[in-house]
């Protein structure tokens, strides 16, 4: 049974327009100027490293927590599932493995979002970023890492497994391998053929 890691933000999740409206409504009640749209186009690192553009570095933690109260009801809901996310996780399924979420999103909003999209999981385990996310993938004992971020081949490496990105995020195919990536995939839809292939390596030997 091979067991595979995802991360959540433009891996299985476009939650893009909910982190914008998040942001936009954040920018109103703080009286602080955000550029949502730049903001979005650089998902992957903690809520905190990015209000530390905007704000300043005492600010960070109340802007934080203001975010976090906003989400439930104004980002998860508008979040929709990348193309392919469904048939990537029944990929994995088919052929007897788990499937483990692991990601810089917190707990909370994390499992709302993987919920509100029906994405059938084993775990999910947040507010985890880069090589922290190591622990959570060797204890599951995830075989793959899927993610769209420079920072999710660390964490595939921290965790002892096969680090596959999709240039659904910042990072282009090429700038992925660049960075590591041990498969690197234009989207999740490419993902199913690559996965039954590779699931069935030992069998062919």
């Amino acid at each position: 049974m091979t067991s595979v890691g995802f991360d959540l933000d433009m891996t299985l999740a476009d939650t893009r327009s909910g982190i914008a409206a998040v942001y936009d409504e954040l920018s109103v009640r703080l009286g602080v100027p955000i550029d949502s749209a730049a903001v979005v186009s650089r998902l992957g690192p903690p809520l905190e490293v990015e209000l530390a553009n905007w704000l300043p570095a005492e600010e960070v933690a109340a802007a934080a927590e203001l975010y976090r109260e906003i989400y439930p009801e104004m980002g998860v809901p508008v979040h929709t599932a990348m193309a392919g996310a469904h048939d990537a996780i029944a990929a994995v399924r088919a052929a007897g493995g788990r499937v483990i979420v692991v990601t810089g999103k917190n707990q909370r909003d994390a499992i709302g979002t993987v919920e509100v999209l029906g994405l059938v999981v084993d775990e999910v385990v947040g507010s985890v970023f880069g090589a922290g996310k190591g622990s959570a993938l060797a204890r599951f004992g995830a075989a793959a890492y899927v993610g769209d971020h420079v920072a999710d081949i660390e964490a595939a490496r921290a965790g002892g497994a096969v680090s596959v990105a999709v240039a659904t995020g910042p990072y282009t195919v090429g700038e992925l391998r660049e960075h590591g990536a041990d498969v690197a995939l234009s989207d999740l839809t490419e993902f199913a053929e690559w996965y039954t292939g590779w699931s069935q390596r030992d069998e062919l030997r």
